[in-house]
């Protein structure tokens, strides 16, 4: 039996940081993203005599006799993780990623999504969008003790345009456009032809790969628990810039989203000092005397992938953005979701 699946990454507008425990369980985390045309894939095949485990973005392969080799050691763990979750027997599993590696886009978010979609339609299951997100984090933050937020397994599971809230404070008066467990996913209504002007407008750049790390995850939240409040207060406020992106979006006001993606970044910086790497400085300087409107980080920061609103074509910047040493990537919006085939 062979299984294939893929499941897109996404650009986080607004509200990236506030997905993560203990801030999305006891306060109120809200996320705004949209899912891009590139794919996290899986391919499964099950039977034979052994386990062999290939990264082709990575360029690992990992062999084992008996899946209680494959313990965890920074070799391919997420799909080590989900041997050990699901124990299909002796398989073979493929991987491939279409985004940069540490590119903030959520790559590990949308592996973990396809890893579940495949493992569960090889036992006849088809769950539910929400769920499979769900067990998607676990696959990843429990099952392979790689710590993160939430907002990467929705926007994989679910594709187009997301606003996601986390934790245990619902939206107050719309009880009805929210649904999930517990993570809610209400899908954007954003106006005809806002998509397009985006897809021009919008400026995609990596910059290396991202240093963001489970120590700087643990070290953020660490100052949360101890309510530190320059933390504390970032973290809340992040929150709702998220829910004035949703709006901005909807209403199809890029001036606004321009402001908010800036201020987003900006209290994205007060959460660790390591955020902003002397590269994407330089790219946002670049970026600012060729007229963006505003821009911040994909994800967490500390590297990886920044992108800029204009309010002309942005390929008209991307000589700037290549002069200050970035790689420009394509833009397309990915409307659907997981697939299985």
């Amino acid at each position: 039996m062979i299984v294939h699946a893929r499941a897109p990454v996404r650009l986080d507008f607004a509200g990236g940081w506030t997905d993560v425990a203990p801030f999305a369980s006891e306060e109120r985390g809200v996320v705004v993203n949209a899912a891009i045309d590139l794919h996290a894939s899986v391919t499964l095949e099950l039977g034979g005599t052994g386990y062999r485990l290939e990264s082709t973005e990575l360029g690992q392969v990992v062999e084992a006799r008996e899946a209680a080799e494959l313990e965890k050691d920074g070799r391919l763990d997420l799909i080590k993780a989900a041997i050990r979750m699901y124990d299909p027997g002796p398989c073979r599993v493929t991987t491939r990623s279409e985004a940069p590696p540490g590119s903030g886009l959520g790559s590990s978010g949308a592996m973990d999504v396809a890893l579940v979609a495949a493992f569960e339609a090889a036992v006849g299951r088809t769950p539910a969008r929400a769920e499979i997100a769900e067990r998607a984090w676990e696959l990843e933050a429990v099952e392979a003790r790689l710590p993160g937020g939430k907002q990467d397994q929705y926007g994989a599971a679910f594709g187009g345009w997301n606003a996601l809230e986390f934790g245990t404070h619902p939206r107050a008066g719309e009880p009805s456009r929210w649904v999930g467990g517990d993570g809610t996913r209400r899908p954007l209504e954003v106006p005809a032809g806002l998509p397009d002007r985006l897809a021009e407008q919008l400026l995609v750049c990596y910059t290396g790969r991202s240093r963001v790390s489970g120590d700087t995850i643990a070290r953020v939240m660490t100052r949360f628990v101890l309510r530190d409040p320059v933390v504390t207060a970032a973290l809340e406020e992040l929150a709702i810039v998220a829910d004035a992106m949703a709006a901005a979006l909807e209403a199809g006001d890029l001036g606004a989203v321009g402001t908010l993606l800036s201020r987003n970044w900006g209290l994205q910086q007060r959460l660790d000092d390591g955020i902003r790497t002397p590269e994407m400085a330089a790219l946002e300087r670049a970026m600012v005397r060729a007229g963006a409107l505003g821009g911040k980080a994909a994800g967490a920061g500390a590297g990886g992938t920044m992108f800029f609103l204009f309010d002309r074509p942005a390929s008209l910047a991307a000589g700037a953005a290549r002069a200050a040493g970035a790689t420009v990537l394509p833009l397309r919006w990915a409307a659907e979701g997981v697939q299985v085939w």
